[in-house]
């Protein structure tokens, strides 16, 4: 569960419009299921714009297993292909604003800045060509936001249809100044090491004074965005359509990156908090470089929102105002990148000892089972790997 208490739809909906807000209309409906209901909504309604966040979210949970994994690709393929097959259905001139990632540029090292979508490059016989920057994604999730990519890239050259897609990197913050106006409309704040980032998992673990647990060496860059800023980068994306004819339009939405070592050195500074380093339950590179371009939102007057100003309001109003609703087992890894990681994780975070060796298989027991969760088939696939 969300460590922010979420209400209802409906009166989620309702403390809006106590707010003073506009009215919304709310239909429920899968995506990824229901073309036609998609379809005819479309129609109905004749929107612009379409905006597209209707897709399995996190990377950890679709490396969980083979279920999880074809679940992602069901759905997010699936959902992103329903919405711009209806639209070319419809006959509607829909603007399609998508909210893609930025881990479709994998994490290691570019050897220089990462462009927005598109490179320029050279090919055989001398001829000019410019090309979507490579992709190299780093999970089943990833792969599914790679797979976006070029759908949007057919349906553009296909059908003429005008898309944005907004590559975005890890958000942080829970609330916009449209959900301060009541607690009723606060955002989620997810700190299982499924579903939370690693900024929420850190401040959750520093408001019980839990270590924080850094996976490997930390030596991972990643890119990061106050919620409030993804907002406004959707509502630009909205107002700034690519006009017809023109390309896929591709933007950078992130604000600044940071090693999670150093993010985890802020939060230690800022709360008092020790870090712990741990064995990393991800297949990625120990160390990399992110360097990214975000020219385009900033031309059209965006200033972002940082960590080193907007921080300590969420350790302060959120993490710790809500504390005794978390379930601190929830934090630690339980979804691994592949068999070898989990062996590794297995045997790496198993607390050292000098005692004998019944007292240590002992203590490697009750390490697989708390990573297998009560689950009994996955303690005997970590004993097994264990073994192995």
């Amino acid at each position: 569960d969300s460590l922010t208490p979420i209400k209802s739809m409906s009166q989620r909906l309702a403390a809006w419009k106590s707010t003073g807000g506009s009215e919304i209309r709310f239909v429920y409906m899968n995506v990824a299921e229901e073309y036609q209901r998609l379809l005819d909504l479309f129609v109905d309604e004749k929107p612009d714009a379409v905006v597209h966040f209707a897709e399995q979210r996190a990377a950890p949970y679709s490396q969980k297993n083979s279920a999880t994994k074809r679940y992602t690709i069901d759905n997010n393929v699936n959902g992103t292909h329903n919405v711009l097959a209806a639209v070319v259905e419809s006959g509607l001139d829909i603007h399609v604003v998508h909210l893609g990632t930025m881990g479709v540029y994998g994490y290691g090292t570019s050897g220089g800045e990462i462009p927005e979508g598109y490179i320029d490059v050279i090919l055989p016989g001398g001829r000019e060509s410019r090309i979507l920057h490579p992709m190299y994604p780093g999970s089943v999730y990833h792969a599914t936001k790679c797979l976006d990519q070029i759908l949007f890239q057919f349906y553009h050259r296909n059908d003429q249809l005008r898309i944005t897609d907004l590559h975005q990197g890890i958000v942080w913050g829970t609330n916009t100044k449209q959900t301060t106006k009541d607690e009723r409309l606060v955002n989620r704040f997810d700190y299982d090491s499924d579903y939370g980032t690693v900024l929420n998992r850190f401040l959750m673990q520093a408001a019980l004074d839990y270590p924080l647990t850094v996976y490997g060496t930390g030596g991972q860059t990643r890119a990061f965005i106050h919620i409030q800023d993804t907002a406004k980068c959707i509502a630009l994306a909205v107002e700034n359509p690519p006009k017809s004819g023109d390309m896929v339009e591709i933007f950078n939405q992130v604000a600044e990156t940071h090693r999670v070592r150093e993010l985890a050195n802020i939060i230690s500074e800022m709360t008092g908090c020790t870090v712990k380093n741990i064995a990393n339950p991800r297949n990625e590179a120990s160390e990399n470089e992110l360097d990214v371009a975000n020219r385009k939102f900033q031309s059209l007057g965006w200033s972002p929102i940082t960590l080193d100003t907007g921080l300590l309001d969420e350790v302060v109003n959120i993490a710790s105002k809500y504390k005794d609703r978390c379930d601190i087992d929830k934090v630690k890894p339980s979804s691994f990148w592949n068999k070898k990681r989990l062996a590794e994780c297995a045997s790496e975070n198993s607390p050292s000892t000098s005692a004998t060796a019944a007292n240590g298989n002992a203590d490697s027991e009750k390490l697989l089972e708390l990573l297998s969760k009560g689950d009994a088939a996955r303690l005997a696939k970590l004993r097994e790997a264990m073994k192995s």
